[in-house]
């Protein structure tokens, strides 16, 4: 079979503004990017916001904990989305579904987990412009973020004024690129500059960076402005907070972002229509595309499929308990991906030998899956639909299982196989989709969706950490360094109501990599809690977990290049 990047560039992608059609769009509603990209005009977006249209029915894919054998939670957001594109055209039905997706990061791009536009012939196209450049996006949160950074120093230099105590500044600079030697860097070594101040610092990569955040949070404008002034910075000599509003910074970085703030519109290789906008990751941020792209496209689309980073444990829940509720919105329908070939990893198979069929270690990786069910369905109250993403490995007897399995807690398991056939390989799950979406809510039986939060609002902050450790991890208790201790008094005191985000491996329920399945009785580490004012969110730092990650030994930009005529070679 061709690679992803040769299978996306035999493609013959439509005209943007032919896709757009199908969302009842006018060329005048995109601001272009050449024949196959655009962004949603000002205009557009801003109709959308005001319109009485009712939202279509919402389905966020999520995944088991992922694992180096691959999941394909992008790949099947794809898929599906294709799919219900065809079952309506085969029903001859005048409804679109489309997909909702984060853009991806060059961090993984060149690093090891690779880019995030789907795979085989379930993708978002043009592939190699989303997984680079794309539109620019995440230049313009670097620049808004660095140059706040550059606004805190330059202000101490140029005499202080608000009286900023160096040594409390918590901004750092960000960088789209995984680079561990910037995890730890010293400022300004001129000591011969009498104005000059020396002091320690750190980058973030820019999708864990607040800046990301708020740009995803944000429902306007005038809602992105107000959010990045909030931003705080550091203290003054007092210990009363500095923000970026006291620096007159909100409105430069407001302008940085501006073109940026309006979603992109691509396609699939079946010419679905696909929003990207946004890339948090779910791991160190809150792993959940951007406030303005869901809204936008809920107000386009019939039925929208959207997805949040990593396993349930981390991007679903996120997306609940931050995104869902600053929106007011909740899923219809969760689509939970998983493998058989991950399943059988948190089994305890090592990954040389995941070809192999092994019914024993399958039953018991089945406790991951069936720890993120019981999290959906019991903790949030969510109707759940698994999908199988399709290895060719796969035997009948382990697909047999895997569904026999999910049988008995109640659901039913879709086998997938969009990544060797596009929509046409999912619509035994697409189709499942719509009986659950179309049956009325006093059928006998349907899960009736009793759709909660994991938390209230005005449970402190340490108490929010505890209900997700306990109920969602299985974790027994919550260890706080001191330094966490240190920041949590003046947190419970000031930020009590903001929602938690977890910045923890995306390997484990718990906080160590190497605990497979779904281990219980452990302890969460958390190692640092940092407040993000602007993004209305408190992140909890917990084990070894990095906000700047690193290359692996053989990154995959050793693989990339271009050749003699002119096209990306490599590119995953």
């Amino acid at each position: 079979m061709p690679t992803d990047i040769e299978i996306a560039q035999a493609a013959v992608l439509q005209p943007i503004a032919l896709v757009a059609e199908k969302l009842k769009l006018k060329p005048e509603d995109l601001t272009l990017f050449g024949k196959h990209i655009a962004k949603l005009s000002p205009e557009c977006t801003n109709r959308l916001k005001k319109s009485n249209q009712p939202n279509g029915k919402l389905i966020l894919v999520t995944a088991i904990s992922p694992t180096p054998a691959g999941e394909g939670k992008t790949t099947t957001t794809v898929g599906l989305s294709d799919a219900l594109n065809l079952s309506f055209q085969q029903t001859q039905t005048s409804k679109v579904a489309m997909a909702c997706l984060r853009e991806p990061s060059l961090g993984p791009v060149f690093g090891k987990k690779g880019g995030a536009t789907g795979g085989g012939y379930a993708q978002v196209v043009p592939m190699e412009d989303i997984n680079l450049h794309f539109t620019g996006d995440f230049h313009a949160i670097g620049a808004a973020n660095n140059l706040l950074a550059a606004l805190v120093d330059n202000h101490i230099y140029q005499g202080n004024v608000l009286g900023i105590d160096p040594a409390t500044i918590t901004w750092r600079r960000c960088i789209d690129m995984n680079d561990r030697m910037l995890r730890n860097i010293t400022l300004n070594r001129n000591v011969n500059d009498a104005h000059s101040f020396t002091r320690d610092s750190a980058f973030d990569i820019t999708v864990a960076s607040e800046v990301m955040a708020i740009f995803c949070l944000a429902d306007s404008l005038s809602d992105l402005n107000f959010r990045l002034g909030n931003i705080q910075v550091a203290q003054n000599k007092n210990g009363m907070p500095v923000l970026a509003s006291d620096l007159q910074a909100e409105g430069a970085m407001t302008a940085l972002l501006k073109n940026a703030f309006q979603p992109n519109l691509v396609q699939t290789l079946e010419h679905t229509p696909a929003i990207l906008h946004g890339g948090p990751f779910a791991n160190i941020a809150h792993g959940c595309n951007s406030v303005m792209a869901t809204s936008n496209a809920l107000k386009l689309a019939d039925i929208v499929v959207t997805e949040a980073g990593f396993g349930a444990d981390l991007g679903a829940e996120k997306f609940i308990d931050i995104k869902c509720r600053k929106m007011n919105i909740q899923p219809d329908l969760v689509v939970l991906v998983a493998t058989v070939r991950a399943l059988k990893y948190h089994g305890g198979v090592e990954v040389a030998d995941l070809n192999t069929e092994n019914l024993n270690a399958l039953q018991v990786g089945m406790a991951n899956l069936q720890k993120h069910i019981t999290n959906l369905t019991e903790h949030f109250g969510l109707q759940v639909l698994v999908a199988i993403n399709h290895f060719a490995s796969d035997t009948e007897a382990e697909i047999d299982l895997l569904q026999t399995e999910v049988t008995k807690l109640g659901l039913q398991a879709k086998l997938c196989k969009h990544w060797a056939q596009g929509g046409k390989g999912a619509l035994s799950l697409a189709e499942t989709v719509l009986s659950i979406l179309n049956k009325p809510l006093n059928n006998i039986d349907i899960i009736k969706n009793n759709f909660k939060y994991l938390y209230q609002n005005e449970a402190y902050i340490l108490e929010k950490i505890e209900i997700i450790a306990h109920k969602i991890y299985g974790a027994n208790s919550v260890e706080l360094s001191q330094a966490a201790l240190a920041s949590l008094t003046m947190l419970e005191k000031n930020y009590r109501h903001f929602p938690v985000c977890i910045a923890k491996t995306q390997y484990s329920f718990s906080s160590d990599p190497k605990l497979r399945g779904a281990p219980i009785g452990h302890v969460l580490h958390v190692r640092e809690l940092r407040l993000s004012r602007g993004a209305e969110f408190i992140v909890a730092v917990c084990g070894d977990m990095m906000t700047m990650p690193g290359l692996p030994k053989v990154p995959a930009s050793n693989h990339i290049g271009v050749n003699d005529d002119g096209n990306i070679i490599g590119l995953s």
